[in-house]
């Protein structure tokens, strides 16, 4: 499909355009606004191919790096369909900037605003109400990532310094960073 797309500097504003809408509508990240993309770039637009869709998310999900790397790869494509590699780094850079841009600017004017108001009831309320789902969801986290390390009885260690960590890091103020970098050195030393 390369260099089969006409593209005029209202279609790049129009895809600039989409995937700023798109970024605001990603609440569950960016995968969860594929079917829009996929209508609006394959169906609608004729931009990319299915093919082409799919590979983008394909090769973007089995390399290391954010998820969030398909979008990138959908503006290349799109850039070298309308007129090889010269345009595709345009349509890369629309698409990610369209799809972190307003998303990234919000979740700044939030913290801003939180730290702002931090002392209001509701803002406090918030965040106290919260405290429990994170911590919730950063002890179910390691525990998958414990779990796929074998036996539970096999890697006591393991277990033994995650609590202890959580413990510090409950009733003291030690940094957390000094905890990550003590846990890295015991496991380069293999203890556990």
């Amino acid at each position: 499909m390369s260099g089969t797309i006409v593209m005029l500097w209202g279609d790049w504003f129009g895809l600039l355009g989409h995937f700023l809408s798109l970024s605001l509508l990603a609440v569950g990240g960016a995968v969860c606004t594929l079917p829009e993309m996929h209508r609006f770039l394959v169906d609608r637009q004729h931009w990319l191919s299915d093919a082409q869709f799919n590979a983008s998310i394909a090769i973007a999900q089995a390399s290391p790096g954010p998820n969030v790397l398909f979008v990138t790869l959908m503006g290349w494509n799109i850039g070298v369909n309308a007129g090889g590699y010269a345009t595709a780094a345009l349509g890369a850079a629309l698409s990610t900037i369209g799809l972190l841009l307003p998303s990234s600017a919000l979740a700044y004017m939030a913290a801003k605003w939180g730290q702002r108001n931090r002392d209001r009831r509701a803002v406090r309320a918030f965040k106290q109400g919260m405290s429990p789902v994170v911590i919730s969801l950063l002890i179910g986290t390691g525990w998958i990532m414990a779990d796929g390390q074998g036996a539970p009885g096999e890697h006591w260690p393991l277990y033994l310094l995650t609590a202890l960590t959580a413990l510090i890091v409950w009733r003291t103020r030690i940094h957390l960073l000094w905890l990550l970098g003590t846990g890295a050195i015991l496991g380069v030393l293999g203890w556990v």
